[in-house]
């Protein structure tokens, strides 16, 4: 198993999530210690020298003028982490709360908080034995930070809290006990170390990008399928049409489009049908695929520089020197996810018109799809499904960075929302892949009306995969099924896996350097 190397090593949205599935193991190099160590001797001595710095030897929010005792300093962060846990709702995902422990780790590992070297490894080794805390979902409005999701993450060092423990949830005593452990005392600024940072926004965002890259990858697959179903064009997606408009995200939508359907069958199969341009959610996949992929690689962009960046407060410097900031405030990430919601929601409102087009009974396909329609109503319904996913999610887009309301008696009179508009995104990504596998439960359908002719290699591949778990309809059967499966096909990766593999035996050049951006 390859090592990362918290604090000295880039992570990437790849790297967090091989840290996350247990692919990479986290580890602490001979500097990043000396650093950390060395970063907790200024706390220190600042406390020694009685420096005035806030959180160390301060109230907290609107008590930063409330001097503490250095006596009263472990108490103090103590504290912290009880008073700021009143987080509710339902508990977010282990993988998440253990993705904001490995981005937290990589920002205490910088030497710039003031933590303890132990401090740092109980959180890496929780990490790596899967003694996840468990943290509610809601109660950031993402400044000063993530406080109440982090102190919920963070009870559990103090032995306060509950852990995800071999398949249930025990408390977190119990299970420091289980392992021989036993809880932590906070020094001087830990507690806030802990809690200020912007770790929920940034492992919800690196989730969501994960997945969306699944989904604007699929997404063209599928769409080619429905294109082929409906018998368009590929001309469309001529690169030199894309020069001259010259979008990276579109021309890497246009360029996979070409390579999945000049070679087809189906599409050679009508050069002279007399269709002059076929409707808009056909010939202009690259312009909206693509401008949704924009949107996504901007949110990475943002999201890598965040996932390496040191997002608490204040900041230890020196030995007498730690400056009070704002680098916990979520608005960099927040804008970001609200942007990339909207291009999340395009993909499905498109995907969805062309599931419309399909059952119209158009292009020589029998009108909703099966050949007695009447006494059997066909794919009329799932159509419904993808309708009111889509107008969720139209609702799902309003951007929760517009909203601000202040907090800590005004001392936070500003903050992000970016916690919020984090989770809307997974919501939306939710109910993406739905609105997806209904357009291609319709595709896979479609294209059984056009044998004997052929796709190309890649998707009669894809085709090949949906008929090992969902069997051509020639009567009304639980489509709801059908969907669940196919859903489970686009979640998991594998029909983005089946079709990669295809075009690798195929010679099919779906991905090209020039594009390495767009991956992850």
């Amino acid at each position: 198993m390859k090592n990362f190397r918290y604090g000295t090593d880039k992570l990437t949205i790849g790297s967090v999530i091989g840290l996350t599935r247990g692919l990479l193991q986290g580890t602490l190099s001979a500097k990043s210690r000396h650093k950390v160590d060395q970063s907790e001797a200024f706390v220190k001595s600042m406390v020694s020298h009685n420096d005035v710095v806030y959180g160390i030897n301060t109230g907290f929010g609107p008590l930063c003028d409330t001097i503490i005792s250095a006596e009263d300093t472990p108490q103090l962060q103590y504290n912290l982490l009880q008073s700021h846990a009143v987080g509710v709702g339902n508990p977010i995902p282990a993988s998440v709360a253990k993705t904001m422990m490995i981005i937290k780790a990589q920002a205490l590992a910088q030497g710039y908080s003031g933590v303890q070297l132990r401090t740092l490894e109980r959180i890496i080794w929780m990490a790596e034995q899967d003694l996840i805390p468990v943290v509610p979902s809601r109660g950031s409005v993402g400044a000063s930070g993530d406080l109440a999701p982090l102190s919920h993450l963070f009870l559990p060092l103090i032995g306060l809290g509950n852990v995800y423990y071999k398949g249930g949830i025990i408390p977190a005593d119990v299970a420091l006990k289980a392992y021989g452990m036993s809880p932590l005392q906070l020094g001087p600024k830990e507690g806030l170390a802990l809690i200020n940072g912007t770790q929920f926004i940034a492992a919800y965002a690196v989730h969501a990008l994960h997945r969306m890259y699944n989904a604007l990858e699929v997404a063209d697959l599928i769409g080619a399928m429905s294109l082929e179903g409906l018998m368009g064009s590929y001309k469309p997606f001529d690169s030199r049409l894309h020069e001259i408009r010259p979008f990276p995200g579109n021309q890497l939508v246009a360029h996979r489009l070409w390579e999945l359907l000049h070679t087809s069958e189906i599409a050679n199969s009508h050069p002279d049908c007399g269709r002059v341009q076929d409707p808009y959610s056909l010939r202009c996949m690259p312009q909206v695929h693509g401008a949704s992929r924009t949107a996504w690689l901007h949110l990475k962009e943002l999201t890598e520089i965040e996932i390496n960046a040191v997002t608490d407060n204040p900041i230890v410097l020196g030995p007498h020197e730690a400056i009070s900031g704002g680098n916990f405030h979520g608005q960099p990430l927040a804008l970001a996810i609200d942007y990339a919601t909207v291009g999340a929601a395009e993909l499905g409102n498109i995907s969805d018109r062309r599931s419309y087009l399909i059952i119209e009974g158009r292009y020589g396909l029998p009108k909703l799809l099966i050949p007695n329609a009447g006494l059997h109503s066909g794919f009329m319904i799932p159509q419904y499904t993808s309708a009111a996913l889509v107008s969720e999610n139209k609702t799902l887009c309003f951007p929760a960075s517009a909203d601000s309301i202040p907090t800590s008696l005004g001392q936070e009179d500003h903050v992000s929302m970016g916690a919020i508009g984090a989770r809307k995104l997974n919501s939306v990504l939710d109910n993406l892949e739905y609105i997806l596998a209904i357009e291609l439960l319709y595709a896979a359908q479609a294209l059984n009306f056009r044998r004997p002719l052929r796709s190309s290699a890649v998707l009669e591949a894809c085709h090949t995969l949906v008929r090992t778990e969902v069997p051509f309809a020639d009567r009304d059967r639980i489509f709801a099924d059908d969907i669940e499966k196919l859903q489970h096909l686009i979640h998991s990766g594998k029909l983005l896996e089946t079709a990669n593999q295809a075009a690798k035996t195929s010679h099919c050049p779906l991905n090209k350097s020039a594009y390495d951006a767009f991956r992850i």
